[in-house]
C-alpha cells in the first residue's frame, strides 16, 4: 500500500480542544437571550380530522404573543426527507411531499396540529393547556400487514391502498432456464435441496442523540435566516423556501457545532414551521426546542420491519436458491419511505450469493398510523442483516456445521463486481472478508471457546456468535451524489478549507483536514476548516448520510486541494523563472528538480497577496459529481453468557473487524466503530420503541423507559481493520461511519443460539423475549 504523508494519521481532532473546554458552541448556545420561544400543539388521537380549535383561552395567557393553527397556515405541502433535490423535481415533490406546517389531518398520535408563540416556555407551556380541540375520529390502524388491506380513509390519499412503493428483483428466466428452472419457487423447492423458511422481525429504534433537535429563526437584510442543528444545511435552505413558497435565495441556514444526529437530523422537522412563525410576527427571534419526549415519538426512527425468508441449499454448504419478501412500517408520513426497504433487501441479497443460482427479492413500504419512521444509522441495513443471518445461523446450527465456514464458503468476493448493480456501478473491488474474519476468530478464540462450551447445561451458559455485513457507500446510482470544497492560501503560508459537508461529531472536519493536506502538500496542522456551515457562503453538498462525506465530498477536497498546488507551483515558477524543472512543495517549502530551496511557502504566500505586479490569492473552488459507489464489509465476533430464568445476556468480549478500504485516521475509526458497536448491541438487546397499537401511541418516550446500554452495560469493545485501498476512493478510502451498527445484533443473536439452541427471530433480544423462548423450549 503506497505511503501517503498526512492520509493515514492519528492526528487529534481538530475540533478536540473546544469541545472538550467547553469552548464550542452549538445552536442553543448562540441563540439570542431572551428570544422568544415557540411550543407545538400535537394532537391527542391517532387517526382522524380536527373540526375546531379555540384558542381564545390560549391567547389570553400572559406572555404569550401569538397562537397558530392548521387553520392558519399556507396549504402547502412538501418533502421533508434530507435527500438531494432532482431537475425533474416534478417526480420528487409527488413522491415525497406530503408535510404541511401544521395540519388538521391527523395521521399520526401526536400530530402537529397548532403552536404557541410566547415570551418564554412557561408561558407556552400554560397556553398549549387552555387550547379546545375537536376531532372526528378514525379508527387507527398500526399493523402494516391489516394497513396493506385499505383503510377508509386511506392514511395519505394519494396513496388509496396504503402502499407507498413495491418493489420486485428476480433471477431472469433465461438465468433460470441455464440452471434447469422455470421460477425461483421451483429452484425454492428442488426435492435434491434442503428447504428452509423463517419470519424475522425489527422494531423501531431511535437515535437518542444528546443534544436535542433545535433551530432559531430571524430575518435580516429580508431575508429568513435559520439556525439549525441539522446534518444538512443545504437541504433545509430548498425546503424552507418550498413550503414558504419563497425563494431558496431569500432563506440563509446556518449550522453550528452538533450533539449528534444518527439519522433524525436527516430530516427537515421543524425549521419551516420555525421560519414561518419568524415571518408571521415580524422577524423577531423564535427558538423551537424539541423536548426529549417529543423526539421519542415525533422525529424519525428506523423503521419497523418484518421478514419472510426461504432457503434452499445442499450438504456441500452451498447456498441455492433464496427468497426475501419484505414489509416496511412507514408510519403516517413517508419521510425517507421505500429507500430504508431497498437496503434492507439489497443487503440480505448481496451479502451471500457466491453459489446462488435464484433469488426473489421483494419489498413493500407502508403507510399506518404508527410514528414517524426515516433515516438512522445504516440505513436500513441493519435490518436486512438480521434477516439474512438468522438465516444463515439457522443453517449452521441445525447441519452442525461451523457458522464461520459456512459463512465464508457464500459470501460475496471481489470476483463479482457486476453482481451488485447492472455495470457495476455498486461493486465490490476489494473484499477484505477472509482476513477480517481470521482476525476476529483469533481475538474471541473461536475454535477454542467452541469446544469449551460445547456441553454445558444448567441454568447459565456461554456462546460464541459470528455475523458478517455488507454496505454500499454513499447513493449513487440511486441519487446525485454531488459535492463542492474550497481551498485558499493564506497570507502565512497556512491553508483555509470551506466544506458543505457536515461535521456532526463523527470527525469529517478532522479527515477532510488531513485529505486537504495531503493534496497540498502541507501538514494537517496547517490546514484551518471552517466547521460552521453558512449556506450563504459555504460550498454546496447534500450532507452527512450514507457514509457519503469522505467518499464523495472527499473527492471534492482531493480535487481541490491538487488544484491549489498547482496554482502555488505555478506562481512559484512565475515569481522564480530560473528555477530548474518541475517544482514540488513539502515541508513548507518548494524545491527545483535537483532539490534546491525556491522559497519558502509563507514567503510565497505573502508575494502572493502584496505583489505589486501580480498579487493574486490562490485559491481553488472544485465541484465533482461522482457516478461510483463501492462495497466495504467486515464481521463481528461476540462471546456472552446466558442467564436463562433470568433471560439476561451478558457481553463478555466482541470485536467488529472491517475493511473499509484505506483509513484516512485510524484512530477516529476505532471510535467510530466502538460508537456503532455501542448501538448495535442496544439495537439487539435493548431498544424498543414500544407502540399501543389501539392508539398508535408511543408507550416509552423518555430515557427512563426506552433503554439503552450505559457503559455498565457495555464489555471493552474492540475494533480492528483490515486495510485494501479501493480503487474508486479518493484515497483508496471507502464506508465506514455506519458500518459497525450493522452486525453485533446478529453476533450476539448466534451466541445465544451457540449457548442454548434457542432460535430468536424478533429484536431487540429483550429479557420477556429471551424469557419466553427459554419457557418454550423447556430450558427453564
Amino acid at each position: 500500500m503506497e505511503k501517503l504523508r498526512e492520509v493515514g494519521r492519528p492526528v487529534v481532532r481538530v475540533d478536540a480542544y473546544d469541545k472538550v473546554t467547553g469552548r464550542a458552541k452549538f445552536t442553543d448556545d448562540l441563540c439570542p437571550k431572551p428570544c422568544l420561544e415557540a411550543k407545538i400543539y400535537h394532537a391527542t388521537i391517532g387517526n382522524g380530522r380536527v373540526v375546531s380549535i379555540d384558542t381564545s383561552d390560549a391567547e389570553k395567557e400572559p406572555g404569550v404573543v401569538a397562537v397558530f393553527t392548521c387553520f392558519d397556515v399556507p396549504d402547502t405541502c412538501y418533502p421533508v426527507a434530507g435527500h438531494p433535490w432532482y431537475a425533474d423535481s416534478a417526480a420528487a415533490k409527488r413522491d415525497q411531499a406530503d408535510r404541511k406546517l401544521l395540519d388538521d389531518r391527523v395521521r399520526i398520535y401526536g400530530d402537529n396540529i397548532a403552536v404557541v408563540v410566547g415570551e418564554d416556555t412557561v408561558a407556552c407551556d400554560r397556553a398549549l393547556k387552555k387550547i379546545h380541540v375537536e376531532y372526528e375520529e378514525y379508527p387507527v390502524v398500526y399493523d402494516a400487514l391489516e394497513s396493506m388491506k385499505g383503510t377508509n380513509p386511506p392514511v395519505q390519499d394519494r396513496k388509496p391502498d396504503n402502499i407507498v412503493a413495491h418493489s420486485l428483483a428476480r433471477t431472469s428466466e433465461e438465468d433460470l432456464a441455464r440452471a434447469g428452472y422455470k421460477t425461483v419457487e421451483e429452484a425454492l423447492e428442488d426435492p435434491k435441496y434442503h428447504h428452509v423458511k423463517i419470519h424475522a422481525e425489527s422494531r423501531e429504534q431511535s437515535q437518542v442523540h444528546i443534544e436535542t433537535c433545535v433551530s432559531y429563526c430571524y430575518m435580516e437584510g429580508g431575508k429568513i435566516v435559520c439556525v439549525s442543528s441539522t446534518q444538512i444545511p443545504h437541504v433545509v435552505r430548498r425546503v424552507i423556501g418550498q413550503a414558504l413558497g419563497i425563494p431558496w435565495g431569500d432563506v440563509r441556514v446556518i449550522k453550528p457545532y452538533i450533539g449528534g444526529g444518527f439519522g433524525t437530523k436527516q430530516d427537515v422537522h421543524y425549521e419551516p414551521l420555525n421560519a414561518w412563525i419568524c415571518k408571521q410576527i415580524g422577524g423577531r427571534c423564535v427558538k423551537l426546542e424539541l423536548s426529549r419526549e417529543e423526539l421519542f415519538w415525533d422525529t424519525s426512527g428506523r423503521q419497523p420491519k418484518t421478514f419472510d425468508i426461504e432457503c434452499s441449499y445442499d450438504d456441500e454448504m452451498n447456498l441455492h436458491a433464496r427468497k426475501i419478501v419484505a414489509y416496511s412500517n412507514t408510519g403516517g408520513y413517508v419521510h425517507h419511505g421505500h429507500a430504508l426497504v431497498l437496503n434492507s433487501v439489497n443487503s440480505f441479497r448481496w451479502l451471500y450469493h457466491t453459489q446462488e443460482v435464484a433469488t426473489h427479492s421483494e419489498a413493500y413500504t407502508i403507510h399506518t398510523n404508527g410514528p414517524h419512521t426515516g433515516a438512522m444509522r445504516a440505513y436500513g441495513v441493519p435490518e436486512g442483516n438480521w434477516a439474512a443471518e438468522c438465516l444463515m445461523g439457522d443453517i449452521a446450527y441445525d447441519n452442525g456445521w461451523d457458522g464461520v465456514e459456512f459463512r465464508l464458503k457464500n459470501v460475496y468476493t471481489d470476483k463479482f463486481v457486476d453482481e451488485f448493480t447492472p455495470g457495476g456501478v455498486i461493486a465490490a473491488h476489494t473484499c477484505g472478508i477472509p482476513e477480517c474474519v481470521e482476525k476476529g476468530k483469533e481475538y474471541i478464540e473461536w475454535d477454542k471457546k467452541k469446544a469449551e462450551y460445547a456441553n454445558e447445561t444448567g441454568p447459565i451458559r456461554h456462546g460464541v456468535g459470528v455475523s458478517f455485513f455488507v454496505y454500499k457507500t454513499a447513493v449513487a446510482p440511486f441519487a446525485l451524489e454531488t459535492a463542492t470544497a474550497a481551498v485558499t492560501l493564506n497570507q502565512d503560508g497556512s491553508i483555509q478549507l470551506q466544506m458543505g459537508a457536515t461535521e456532526i461529531g463523527q470527525g469529517a472536519d478532522t479527515v477532510f483536514s488531513q485529505m486537504a493536506a495531503e493534496a497540498i502538500g502541507v501538514d494537517t496542522e496547517d490546514v484551518h476548516i471552517v466547521s460552521f456551515q453558512d449556506t450563504d457562503v459555504t460550498p454546496y453538498d447534500s450532507g452527512a448520510y450514507a457514509s457519503r462525506q469522505t467518499y464523495v465530498s472527499g473527492t471534492a477536497v482531493k480535487k481541490a486541494g491538487e488544484t491549489l498546488r498547482r496554482k502555488i507551483l505555478d506562481y512559484a515558477h512565475y515569481l522564480h523563472p530560473s528555477a530548474q524543472g518541475e517544482l514540488c512543495l513539502r515541508d513548507h517549502k518548494i524545491f527545483d528538480v535537483v532539490g534546491n530551496v525556491v522559497c519558502t511557502l509563507p514567503e510565497l504566500a505573502l508575494e502572493a497577496y502584496y505583489n505589486l505586479g501580480a498579487a493574486n490569492q490562490l485559491h481553488a473552488h472544485e465541484t465533482i459529481n461522482v457516478h461510483t459507489n463501492s462495497i466495504a464489509g467486515g464481521c463481528t465476533f461476540a462471546d456472552v453468557t446466558v442467564d436463562m430464568p433470568l433471560g439476561k445476556v451478558t457481553v463478555n468480549k466482541i470485536i467488529n473487524v472491517q475493511d473499509s478500504g484505506r483509513l484516512i485516521n485510524p484512530k477516529l475509526v476505532e471510535q467510530q466503530i466502538h460508537g456503532g458497536m455501542a448501538q448495535g448491541i442496544g439495537y439487539g438487546l435493548f431498544e424498543e420503541l414500544q407502540v399501543d397499537p389501539k392508539t398508535a401511541r408511543v408507550l416509552n418516550p423518555t430515557l427512563l423507559d426506552y433503554k439503552i446500554p450505559t457503559t455498565m452495560d457495555l464489555p471493552d469493545l474492540k475494533a480492528d481493520f483490515v486495510e485494501k485501498p479501493d480503487p474508486t476512493g479518493p484515497y483508496g478510502n471507502k464506508a465506514v461511519g455506519e458500518t459497525p451498527a450493522i452486525s453485533p445484533a446478529a453476533a450476539i443473536r448466534d451466541a445465544i443460539l451457540d449457548a442454548t439452541g434457542c432460535k430468536f427471530y424478533v429484536e431487540p433480544m429483550t429479557p420477556q423475549r429471551l424469557f419466553e423462548g427459554f419457557k418454550k423450549e423447556g430450558l427453564i
